[in-house]
């Protein structure tokens, strides 16, 4: 199916429209591009892919890489040649980069110079048939490949319903599935993230999020090119950093995106408190439920942290709070964008009334066609009428705003009762001295199932067993109060900073 309208390029475009406005600041490697200048790297890109690997319609192009504006050129390179861009999670093993590789075929795997042995390891277990280096403008086989590659190319016409990225969810249940990113699910998200957040021509938006990611590749990095302003990019996160780059008014930041961890961290950075960020236009959260307090925190400083919600499969954003209503709608993820549509349904699809708790459901040119080889997950991941199951659990207030109360499979029943683990956290969070929480519930011989707190403390912090559960039962009905908490040096984390529950011990 086509949808009859054609995915432009937005680089080409703006190198012929601003084409000295910058595009792209690299910090690790000091390199700033012009819109001309990024053009003329992804059209060099492009020849290099065709010519020394055979790159075309429908190939995929693999790249395992911290973050880099390398990663940004291929992405569009694979446009100008109608292939499918393939990022890789840097932080798999072997064996997890083997599964994905032999699941999506590429045709070359490109590489970070750090990343060479385990690039080819996995080219020769899953039979890629070409590898590559890039090493932050270093010298490397990519670089040569731009230096000597000459010509024009003239790109193949595509659809927006054509497939421009395969990007594979993180796994946490089972074996990872690609989600099939459309050029329409990206256009889509880039008009709605301009609209909600105010991305223009001028905005300069922080790339820290890893671009394996949706979270760092498509908020606010792809959404900040089709408008025409700059991404700076940072090669990883580091708390220090991130808060000297988001006082720096020189460079004149004015977007970004991050997960609670990140902000959490933030935070605890000497000079936090004195830091002028009045410049910044918007600063996002996503990826898991925000705790109340660091919201409110930020709120006393003048900053308005926009908690939003979605999903790779969900092009991402499928909901976003406002500036305007971040405080006085603390805990809410906000309202969807234009054009995308959101129900609450219970388990046998029936819509909630508001105030229930049930499933997100999710429909609209935002959501992804379906997973790269996954017939069956298509069949269970969607209704027959094209509604996506999302797994998370929801519930809407009177006045239309929706809540992920969290997610689905994470919610654990005690007494015959439905507890949601966040709703424990944000009490558990209300303390001083919780650096990070994580609750999860573990088997019960009377209850069926209580909740377990594994509590991470500041520096300094003086807090029991006693004091944490005391408080809780201070604030939450007893089946929700956990019967046992852990104190640990540091919860799990994936790459973007989301809590991994699944890796709490249950035993």
């Amino acid at each position: 199916m086509t949808s009859g309208i054609p995915a432009e390029d937005w680089i080409a475009y703006h190198a012929r429209f601003a084409p000295r406005s910058e595009a792209a600041y690299d910090l690790a490697s000091g390199r700033r591009f012009t819109y001309a200048q990024f053009d003329e790297r992804i059209t060099r890109a492009a020849l290099w892919l065709g010519r020394a690997f055979g790159v075309g319609q429908g190939d995929r192009v693999a790249v395992l890489s911290m973050n880099d504006t390398d990663v940004f050129e291929l992405q569009f390179a694979c446009r100008r040649l109608g292939a499918i861009f393939l990022p890789l999670n840097w932080r798999l093993a072997v064996p997890e980069l083997e599964f994905i590789c032999k699941d999506a075929g590429p045709v070359v795997l490109i590489h970070g110079e750090e990343f060479a042995d385990a690039a080819s390891q996995v080219a020769t277990l899953a039979g890629v048939a070409h590898t590559a280096d890039i090493a932050n403008g270093k010298a490397s086989v990519y670089e040569a490949g731009l230096a000597a590659a000459t010509g024009t190319i003239d790109p193949p016409a595509r659809d927006l319903a054509d497939i421009w990225t395969i990007m594979y969810t993180s796994g946490t249940t089972g074996r990872p599935k690609g989600a099939q990113i459309t050029y329409q699910m990206c256009i889509f998200n880039a008009v709605q993230s301009a609209v909600m957040v105010g991305l223009t021509a001028h905005s300069r938006n922080l790339v820290f999020l890893p671009t394996f990611h949706t979270g760092g590749l498509n908020v606010y990095a792809n959404p900040t090119f089709h408008t025409g302003g700059c991404n700076v990019v940072m090669r990883s996160f580091d708390p220090a950093q991130f808060l000297r780059l988001l006082s720096d008014k020189t460079l004149g930041l004015s977007h970004a995106l991050g997960v609670p961890t990140n902000f959490l961290m933030l935070a605890q950075e000497p000079g936090f408190a004195e830091a002028d960020l009045s410049h910044i236009v918007s600063l996002g959260v996503g990826g898991a439920a925000a705790p109340l307090s660091l919201i409110e925190a930020y709120g006393r400083k003048g900053i308005k942290l926009q908690q939003c919600w979605g999903m790779t499969e969900t092009g991402p954003i499928g909901l976003l709070l406002s500036g305007d209503m971040a405080l006085s709608k603390v805990g809410s993820s906000g309202l969807p964008p234009l054009y995308v549509r959101l129900k609450i349904c219970d388990p046998d699809g029936n819509e909630m009334k508001r105030g229930e708790t049930g499933e997100l459901m999710i429909k609209g040119p935002t959501v992804t066609p379906g997973y790269w080889n996954r017939p069956e997950a298509n069949k269970t991941s969607f209704t027959e009428d094209g509604w996506f199951h999302t797994g998370d659990a929801a519930r809407q207030d009177d006045d239309g705003y929706f809540y992920i109360v969290d997610r689905w499979k994470d919610m654990f029943i005690s007494g015959g009762e439905n507890v949601y683990p966040v709703e424990v956290e944000n009490v558990i969070y209300q303390l001083d001295g919780v650096l990070e929480n994580a609750v999860v519930g573990v088997p019960h011989e009377k209850w069926g199932e209580v909740g377990r707190a594994f509590v991470v403390l500041k520096s300094g912090a003086n807090l029991d067993e006693a004091a944490v559960i005391e408080h809780c039962g201070s604030q939450l009905a007893r089946y929700k109060v956990p019967k046992e908490v852990r104190f640990i040096g540091e919860l799990p984390h994936n790459a973007t900073g989301k809590v991994l529950k699944h890796q709490l011990p249950r035993t």
